[in-house]
């Protein structure tokens, strides 16, 4: 598996197919792992398409990769850190690959990492697919929270070493905020770029956060039935056909 050197580690990362490039940030929270795109071997199957086969049939390079500190990624994680450390990954992998230009699209966590990766690189970022994206839910305003801390035991179960003043900061960082908790509703009602939304409706993908960017982002495209086997045709077609709507030229 090909691997990024970051200055505190290295992520892991695949790329498949030949075409314009989109960046895809996996579903599982923190989690977030190549693996995730894919239903598991004798499991149950996943609701959504796996984009890492789905686009190169479709004509783009799909880039794959483990979030730092899940999968075989292993990095820092510092008092500092937050979803800009992320973006900085992000930006690097692209940059490696010899990407300027690049479609983003993400589940779970990934809908906030499309938004701060338009929030960091609007020059660069050319469309962005949110899917099940997260935020904080009104009635369960604790959730990733908790969610935080029972990661972080199992980082320093793997890793004594790690400091827990570090593992603290870096969850103050991601998680106290509202809303998407990486950009605010003035971003995303003045997002630069184009989007497509995949509206979540539990605890951690509030329907309530989907609604809120169905409002505030500009000509966003909703699909609003868009989970399991009988709605992936469509999800996939919908998806691709936005997708290369906003390619640029070759």
């Amino acid at each position: 598996m090909p691997v990024l050197t970051r200055p505190d580690g290295e992520i892991h990362y695949e790329t498949h197919g030949e075409g314009f490039p989109v960046l895809l940030f996996a579903p599982g929270g923190l989690r977030s792992r190549m693996e995730m795109w894919s239903s598991p071997e004798g499991g149950p199957a996943r609701p959504w398409v796996d984009w890492t086969r789905a686009l190169p049939a479709a004509g783009f390079t799909a880039v794959a990769m483990d979030q730092r500190n899940a999968g075989a990624s292993r990095t820092g994680i510092e008092t500092d850190h937050g979803w800009h450390t992320y973006a900085a990954d992000h930006m690097a992998l692209m940059d490696h690959l010899g990407f300027r230009k690049f479609h983003v699209l993400g589940g779970c966590i990934g809908g906030s990492f499309c938004l701060k990766a338009v929030q960091t690189a609007p020059d660069q970022v050319v469309a962005a697919v949110l899917q099940n994206p997260i935020g904080l839910h009104p009635e369960h305003p604790e959730y990733f929270l908790e969610s935080h801390a029972e990661w972080s035991r199992e980082q320093r179960d793997a890793r004594p070493e790690l400091s827990e003043e570090a593992l603290a900061g870096f969850g103050r960082n991601m998680w106290d905020a509202d809303f998407a908790f990486c950009v605010d509703r003035a971003f995303a009602r003045n997002c630069p770029v184009p989007t497509f939304l995949l509206p979540g409706t539990d605890i951690p993908h509030p329907a309530a956060t989907s609604t809120e960017l169905a409002a505030l982002l500009p000509g966003v495209e909703v699909l609003t039935d868009w989970r399991g086997p009988a709605h992936l045709a469509q999800q996939e077609a919908r998806v691709v056909a936005f997708l290369k709507r906003h390619t640029p030229p070759a």
